[in-house]
Formats: structure tokens, sequence, C-alpha cells
């Protein structure tokens, strides 16, 4: 089971939910239709299946990244980093197509996001806080969900469509953008060091 997860998430990744079909899966994976079917009735069923299959891998790793990270602005960094080794194929979007194709997947998918950014994100800005890092004054409720929804909206093919602009990219500047809005001088100095440790 786990393995028809893992491969066909790769495929789906890589190649966009909509082209990829239950033939092609079963031809990759070696096996036939009928065992295919045989755990999952429908391509929805195996589409949700992976979907939060690589949420669960996503959050799991996200968790240990912030469990082991210095500080808020190293572990945000680190978690840009992880993100980009797992974008596949920017052309293809699979969030747009999550979005197009299967709406209440998405839907669904959309909801734990956003409970799990927050309470994670809303941790982050209060050990920030707590370390001088961040600014004082921050509405922390307020700054967790508007980073949600930035995260969100560099993902949206109609605002960013990947003709023009590289989500890797969008990633990189997104993150640039919020710290700069948030940090004290001492996080900045953090960050401009990351910074420029990346393009040394």
């Amino acid at each position: 089971m786990k393995k028809i997860l893992v491969s066909c998430t790769e495929l789906f990744l890589t190649l966009g939910f909509k082209s990829v079909t239950m033939d092609d899966i079963a031809k990759e994976l070696g096996i036939s239709k009928k065992t295919l079917y045989a755990h999952y009735p429908n391509k929805h069923a195996l589409v949700k299946a992976c979907v939060f299959h690589f949420f669960g891998y996503v959050t799991s790793e996200i968790n240990k990244i912030c469990s082991a990270a210095a500080n808020p602005i190293v572990e945000l960094y680190e978690i840009k980093v992880f993100m980009m080794q797992h974008i596949k194929n920017e052309k293809i979007s699979p969030q747009f197509q999550l979005q197009k194709f299967y709406p209440d997947i998405f839907k669904e998918l959309k909801e734990k996001q956003l409970h799990f950014m927050v309470d994670t994100v809303s941790k982050s800005l209060e050990a920030g806080v707590a370390m001088e890092l961040f600014r004082g004054n921050l509405n922390i409720p307020f700054v967790a969900r508007l980073y949600f929804n930035g995260m969100m909206g560099i993902r949206d093919q109609r605002l960013f469509p990947a003709e023009e602009f590289m989500h890797s990219q969008l990633m990189t500047e997104y993150l640039e953008y919020h710290l700069r809005a948030i940090c004290t001088s001492k996080g900045i100095e953090i960050f401009d060091t990351i910074e420029n440790y990346q393009h040394a």
C-alpha cells in the first residue's frame, strides 16, 4: 500500500493530477489495474490518499525542522529549502490542478494546511518575539494568517502564472518580504548573514 502511495505521489507531483491515468500508474508499478482498483476504487480515492499521505510527510518534516532549528529565522529558511526540494515541475502546479479538478480534496487540504500553518507559525512568532528577533508589538494571530495567505497566494496560477514566475524564486522573495516586515535589527542581522552565506 505504501509503495503505491509513494510512487503515485511522485507521478502526480511530477506530471500533474490530470495527466496521470490509472493505466499509467499500473504500468509504472508493474501491477494490473485490477490489483490497483482492489486498493483504490477510483482515481479520486487514489488522489485523495496521495495528497494526504504527502501532507503527513511534509508536516512531519516541518515539525522536525522546528524542533532542531537554532532560532525562528533559521527555521523559516530551512523550511523554505525543504519545500523547494519538493517542487518537481513548476509548470505543472499540482496545487492549481488539484483546485481545478478535485475541488473537494483541495478544500479539505486547505483547511488542514490552515490549521497546521497558523499553529506552527504562531509558535515560531512567539519564540522570535521572546528572543527579540521579531518586533514585540506583533499581532501574532494576524501575522500568522497573513503568512499563510501569502504562501497560498504565491501558488495561485492566476496571480503568478508559471510562464512568468518561478515558484522557487517566489518562495525566496516572499520569505524575505515577510521577515523584513517583522524582524528587529537583531533579526535582520541574522537573516542577512544567512542570505550572504547562501549567495557566497
